[in-house]
């Protein structure tokens, strides 16, 4: 007789301990006064220091895009409203729908004043959903981007020649819109002339020197500019803020509410030139905790 055949016995191993990642080292950058000079230092939250993930980025700004967008559609007897009859063959014409009483073609999709052939519809759902994990490793990457030197030059910024990035400035910038005593400059004034002092208001003279008449039909609807984007301003309260740079062409002041991957990568382009408030970075560090 032939011998059983013995079952194979299956060893299993205990799993090996993942070794444990260590902590990503906090980067340093500098800390700005008012007068654009470098008054200490300090360590940015672990949210700067997220991989870099373009196709996430992208994603989520589609998304926000997307999520914007109204349905919309032409009226439903549009182009439709004709006493119309065809004359048939043999008359040496088209074939086509004709105005009872003359010979204006009318109604059919290629005539002039006639239907649409493939009008959209408002039952079209424009909205695309994302994950709640990925949209937070989009915002945590595109600001991580926003530090990295490389990437805010290939995005086109101009700035001057060893700032650190992001630029933190010092808590009195959250107050730049109270007048001081004694000061009379207006607040775009004041703006104008700390950014000056950054080394970054080359990049807003960028942008003014961008600004196009928009092509297409846009012109005629309320958007006759197109300027591209400039400096992102991100502080915890914009209301001491907003009033000294809201002029500015592709100048964006928001609070931490506010702030989305749509305004640290404008058209999914992440490397944003950013000045960020020193109270704003602790209140990253504190959210991130």
């Amino acid at each position: 007789m032939p011998e059983p055949v013995k079952k194979a016995v299956k060893v299993v191993r205990p799993k090996k301990a993942a070794p444990a990642k260590a902590a990503p080292a906090a980067t340093k950058v500098n800390v700005y006064n008012m007068q654009g000079e470098v008054k200490g230092e300090m360590a940015l939250p672990v949210a700067f220091q997220e991989d870099f993930r373009p196709d996430l980025i992208h994603k989520a700004v589609v998304a926000a895009q997307s999520n914007r967008r109204q349905p919309y559609a032409p009226l439903l007897m549009a182009g439709q409203q004709h006493a119309v009859s065809t004359w048939g063959k043999g008359r040496g014409v088209a074939r086509v729908q004709r105005v009872h009483g003359g010979s204006t073609a009318a109604q059919s999709p290629n005539n002039v004043g006639g239907r649409r052939a493939h009008p959209p519809k408002v039952e079209t759902i424009w909205s695309k959903k994302m994950n709640r994990k990925e949209r937070g490793m989009a915002l945590r990457s595109a600001l991580a981007a926003t530090s990295s030197i490389d990437r805010v030059r290939a995005r086109g910024h101009a700035f001057r020649d060893g700032v650190s990035l992001p630029i933190v400035m010092e808590e009195a910038f959250e107050s730049i819109a109270k007048e001081a005593k004694g000061d009379k400059q207006s607040p775009i004034k004041r703006g104008a002339m700390l950014l000056d002092k950054l080394g970054i208001y080359s990049d807003i003279t960028r942008a003014d020197d961008g600004t196009r008449i928009r092509a297409g039909r846009g012109k005629l609807r309320g958007r006759r500019y197109r300027t591209p984007k400039s400096i992102l301003i991100i502080v915890a309260n914009k209301e001491g803020v907003a009033p000294c740079f809201r002029n500015m062409p592709g100048v964006d002041v928001v609070s931490l509410r506010e702030m989305g991957v749509e305004h640290l990568a404008p058209g999914g382009q992440p490397g944003r030139l950013t000045v960020i408030s020193e109270s704003a970075v602790k209140a990253l560090g504190k959210g991130a905790e």
